[in-house]
């Protein structure tokens, strides 16, 4: 009997989403009935009758279909990367355009708006189950009672989804995995720990954070009361009072913790790292392992999560040596998987490099006009918007580059075939990792101009360059910013990469740069996308020297 197949990358977000659901469940009904049994017993009479069963049946499946609806808007709303949305005066002023203008609007205000309305979407969802879970939890008895809990839960609710919304927590956060965890990698199922032990981490962090909520959203709604009409209002004597504020309390304590436990259980299960291969030992294994992870790199939405766990499998597999068979088998003989995974690598980090280039090509200005721009506040710089975008999709770049480097410098071992120097796959790799860092350090404002080598000292040191009215790259933003904190991360990423292909081909590159030929076997001759090919190889010779910062 033959193994099942691969699922496809679609399959696969629809079996997490599933097993999210189901997860979801189990912990909702254990805080429910932990709730329900060790917290709230002490404030209520248990009443023993064929309709107190049905309402307690009743009350316990709203309870999980609230739960359940918060849990899919988390779903609809999730994305591997922030997205761009339109702010409340850009909804209005497109909304008048389109009333008084009679052509469409614009694909990307149409985009931004889409998201907008899924931000609202998923606070109204967060308000109406946030009413139905206080109110399963807290009490069923009169309509007045469950008027006044529905409505403090919809508040308590609508809070939390903008808060939720506000901090992009709907941004999924994949495991940072350094090169320093390889060794622990190699005791742990193919790098992923497991979901239990996940959860255990997790659940003192959720308890921490729904107590922080729940204070928050109990005096938030302390001070509403004044304002709220008498209908709405706790009523009966002091005893009463003082009982009811505790039930609410402590059902808006368990309905954040709920919330907050299908939030990491939501982020666990979407980031943990799937393996786009055929079962070893089968059929496909030995023959072509690789078609998998190759057709969700390609075929896969663009940006979406079968993608992004797609490049994390690919990063896990050319970085560590639990995975060695399906790394050994890039290196075939005839060399077009290797350069199927190259240019699923490179893909990504060209077009950080194409739109850094767009982004910063009408910022240049004159070296006599540079004093003015730096002086202007960082909040006037118009170079954000055009900017963010790009850098969003750090994680997926940092992949990309740490996986090429990282078959770069396994070819030098494990390619007996030399498809990588054949394929012309080495020059390919150098030349974008150095121009996308080009590009990022010229965002960053740092010069990336042409340094002649008579203007270069002893030890490396750099001379004043006189003023050779050339057009600098400059930028506003400032340092401290979360930009520059992304740019700088990524330069610190690309830099490394090319650091370990020159420190394992370092001997080849010298023997090169002897007989002059380091430019033909590690620079492409074709226009870079960003910088110069002189400029190019100028970087190469400073990251062989160790100078390049």
């Amino acid at each position: 009997m033959s193994p099942p197949p691969s699922p496809t990358p679609e399959l696969v977000s629809k079996n997490r989403f599933l097993g999210f659901l189901i997860w979801q469940t189990f912990t909702s009904t254990t805080i429910y009935f932990l709730t329900k049994l060790f917290l709230l017993s002490f404030f209520t009479t248990p009443k023993f009758s064929p309709s107190q069963l049905y309402f307690s049946l009743l009350k316990f499946f709203t309870f999980t279909f609230s739960n359940l609806l918060f849990s899919s808007s988390l779903s609809i709303l999730s994305s591997p990367q922030p997205l761009p949305y339109a702010s409340p005066f850009q909804l209005a002023a497109g909304l008048i355009h389109f009333a008084f203008v009679s052509s469409p609007a614009e694909p990307e205000f149409r985009r931004r708006a889409l998201v907008s309305a899924r931000f609202v979407v998923s606070v109204v969802v967060a308000g109406i189950s946030g009413a139905l879970s206080v109110v399963c939890l807290c009490g069923f008895d009169g309509f007045e009672l469950i008027a006044r809990l529905g409505f403090r839960g919809f508040v308590f609710g609508v809070l939390y989804g903008l808060f939720y919304v506000y901090k992009k927590k709907w941004v999924l956060e994949f495991p940072i995995i350094q090169l320093w965890d390889l060794w622990l990698l190699i005791f742990l199922w193919h790098g992923q720990r497991p979901l239990f032990y996940s959860f255990k981490m997790g659940l003192p962090l959720s308890i921490k954070r729904a107590l922080k909520l729940s204070n928050v959203a109990y005096l938030f709604l302390a001070v509403l009361q004044v304002f709220l009409p008498e209908q709405l209002k706790s009523g009966g004597t002091m005893g009463q009072f003082i009982t009811e504020q505790i039930i609410l309390y402590i059902g808006s304590f368990s309905v954040v913790f709920c919330w907050e436990l299908s939030h990491h259980l939501h982020q666990v299960l979407h980031t943990k790292r799937f393996l786009f291969a055929p079962p070893k030992g089968s059929a496909a294994a030995e023959t072509n392992p690789s078609e998998p992870l190759l057709a969700a790199l390609e075929e896969s939405i663009p940006d979406s999560l079968p993608q992004y766990l797609a490049y994390l499998d690919l990063c896990m597999v050319c970085e560590n040596n639990v995975d060695t068979w399906r790394r050994a088998a890039f290196f075939e003989e005839t060399g077009e998987t290797y350069k199927r995974v190259v240019a699923a690598c490179l893909r990504p980090l060209e077009q950080l490099a194409s739109n850094l280039s767009e982004g910063l090509e009408g910022c240049s200005v004159d070296k006599v006009h540079q004093l003015s721009n730096q002086l202007q506040s960082p909040t006037d710089s118009r170079l954000d918007s055009r900017h963010c975008e790009p850098l969003n999709n750090f994680q997926k770049y940092a992949w990309c580059a740490r996986a090429v480097a990282s078959l770069t410098t396994w070819s030098h071992k494990e390619d007996r075939f030399g498809v990588a120097q054949l394929t012309g796959s080495n020059a390919a790799v150098t030349s974008t990792l150095i121009s996308s860092l080009l590009a990022v350090e010229a965002f960053m404002g740092k010069k990336t101009s042409l340094q002649p080598q008579h203007l270069m000292g002893p030890a490396a040191i750099k001379w004043n360059t006189p003023n050779t009215g050339r057009r600098d790259v400059v930028t506003t933003k400032k340092q401290g910013g979360s930009l520059h904190a992304k740019a700088y991360a990524m330069a610190d990423v690309l830099r490394t990469s090319v650091y370990s292909i020159v420190s394992t081909f370092h001997d080849e590159m010298f023997t090169s740069t002897k007989a002059g030929l380091l430019e033909k076997d590690w620079v492409i001759k074709t226009k870079p996308l960003f910088g110069t090919y002189e400029l190019l190889v100028q970087k190469l010779r400073h990251f062989l020297d160790f100078r390049a910062n």
